[in-house]
Parts: C-alpha cells; sequence; structure tokens
C-alpha cells in the first residue's frame, strides 16, 4: 500500500510499462487526479505481480476479464501465464494497494476520513454481525469504515466461507489510510497469513520511519 504520489515519483515507473488497452482506458479518465490514481494503482500491481512471479514488471502480462460479459479489458485482474495466482488492485483519492498471492486474494484501501453509508446500503453490504458490532462501537463510522475495507476484500477475494479466508485489516497512520486484504485457503493449509510490504520494498529507496 502507499500514496499515488509514492508509486508516479518512483524511478522507472511510468505509462510505458502499460499494456494499449491499459493507456486507452486511462486517456478516457477526464479527472486528472483519478487519473493519476488509476495509473499509480496499475504501476504498484505489477510490481507486486513482478515480486510473486519474478519477472519484469513490464513482463507480468497482467490482464482482466469480466466475468459476466466474457469481454477483456475491465472485470477482475489476472495472470494468464499464472493461473494459480491471484492479483487485486485498489485505489481511493490518492491511495493506491495491490496484493498477489498463490489462489483468490482481494485488497481495498480508503481514506481514514471517510465514512461508508447509508445505512440501507451497508445492510446490503456488510455481514450482520460485522454491522452491528460496528454501529454498537464508540466510533460508529470509523468501525463501518474498518469493516466495509473488510467486505470489499473479501468480495474482491470472490467471498471464501469464513473459515476459508485469512483477513488482515490495519489503519496505516502516516497515510491516513484504512485496508483491508483477504486470502483464500484451502482447506486444512497451514498459512502464517499475508506478509505486508511496505512501499520501499516495492518501489526502492529507505523506508519510512514508522507512523505514530
Amino acid at each position: 500500500m502507499a500514496t499515488t504520489r509514492e508509486v508516479l515519483d518512483a524511478p522507472g515507473l511510468g505509462p510505458h510499462l502499460l499494456a494499449p488497452w491499459e493507456l486507452r482506458r486511462l486517456a478516457a479518465i477526464r479527472v486528472p487526479a483519478r487519473a493519476d490514481d488509476v495509473l499509480a494503482a496499475r504501476l504498484l500491481l505489477r510490481l507486486c505481480a513482478a515480486r510473486a512471479t519474478g519477472r519484469p514488471p513490464a513482463a507480468t502480462g497482467l490482464a482482466q476479464r469480466c466475468p459476466d460479459c466474457g469481454r477483456s479489458g475491465h472485470g477482475r485482474p489476472h495472470l494468464p501465464a499464472h493461473p494459480g495466482l491471484g492479483v487485486s488492485v485498489s485505489h481511493a483519492d490518492g491511495l493506491v494497494a495491490a496484493a498477489a498471492a498463490p489462489g483468490p486474494v482481494g485488497v481495498d484501501v480508503e481514506p481514514a476520513a471517510r465514512r461508508p453509508g447509508p445505512l440501507p446500503v451497508l445492510r446490503r453490504v456488510l455481514p450482520g454481525p460485522d454491522l452491528h458490532e460496528a454501529l454498537a462501537a464508540p466510533d460508529p463510522g470509523l468501525a463501518l469504515l474498518r469493516a466495509w475495507v473488510r467486505a470489499e476484500a473479501r468480495f474482491k477475494a470472490g467471498r471464501p466461507p469464513p473459515e476459508d479466508v485469512l483477513l488482515k485489516e490495519w489503519t496505516d497512520h502516516r497515510r491516513a489510510a484504512v485496508v483491508a486484504v483477504a486470502t483464500a485457503t484451502e482447506a486444512g493449509a497451514v498459512t502464517a497469513g499475508p506478509v505486508l510490504l511496505p512501499p520501499s520494498a516495492l518501489l526502492g529507496g529507505p523506508a519510512p520511519a514508522a507512523g505514530p
């Protein structure tokens, strides 16, 4: 997870790493800040895929296919040359996150100041126990946001049953972000859960000092 600016300022990264279909989608975005977010997210996703596959970022072969219409260019990202490796990406208002893992994976990031809603929408999206627990918290708005990113991460991972998902959610105080990553596991698999890498691990440069 990183800020959009951290990614775009990293040496060697830029639109030249994107595929032609990605560049066409990027050119259609009329809001410059949103275009920057999309570009940074796709670059960070390539870095995650490169680390997982051992291939250069430009040669990871990232693709997208919609499960509903079957067309390419939108929908869940995937690596055709590595069908057993899942990838996921998220971006929101100057923040980006990406993940790669064996099997299904989902990641979501939101600004820590954002508050999801309205309540009828939350009832449709959030599991009942999570919703009730968040509404009873001392700060319901923040608790709902944290429940929201967890639900989004699980959705992107394919909504595996609770017993088959490893879910990690945290707050990045330095970047004022709430992040969650969900990885689906095979029954009985033993794993330590998601490994979180600081931006410096992928972007280069010194690791930032710990946030408050």
